[in-house]
């Protein structure tokens, strides 16, 4: 199996940076809304913010199944993503991520993401789940 690029170039092409991911099962991210990203209304497309939340999700639960397996590396595939958008989001908004792993067993992670504005607004809420295994 080929190594992982890190920092991925989804993450590079939406801009994320990573704000915290030192506690397993937990990570936060930042990026802005950019015009590139938005939809015939001027608005930020919901894919792209749905991208945003896999994202961190995805995070927190690799660093939630590299605890379990004791440090070991581990990958983690979403097989599942759901997300509620709360309100529509202008470019050059400041997006926060917070994602954090809610429960789990050997072989997945249920996560969920909010996804604020600048003022601390929740924006849109993601839930998913992710396979993970040992690599």
């Amino acid at each position: 199996m080929p190594s992982a690029q890190v920092p991925p170039n989804c993450d590079l092409t939406l801009g994320m940076v990573c704000l915290d991911k030192g506690t397993p099962g937990k990570s936060e991210w930042r990026m802005v809304a950019d015009e590139r990203f938005t939809n015939p209304l001027g608005i930020m497309q919901g894919g792209f913010l749905a991208a945003f939340a896999d994202s961190a999700m995805g995070a927190a639960a690799l660093t939630w199944g590299r605890e379990r397996a004791g440090g070991a590396r581990v990958r983690a595939v979403n097989a599942e993503l759901k997300i509620s958008f709360l309100c529509p989001v202008a470019v050059g908004t400041t997006l926060v991520a917070t994602a954090r792993v809610i429960g789990g067993g050997a072989r997945t992670a249920f996560v969920e993401a909010e996804l604020t504005d600048g003022e601390g607004s929740l924006v849109a809420k993601a839930g998913s789940t992710y396979l993970v295994e040992a690599r």
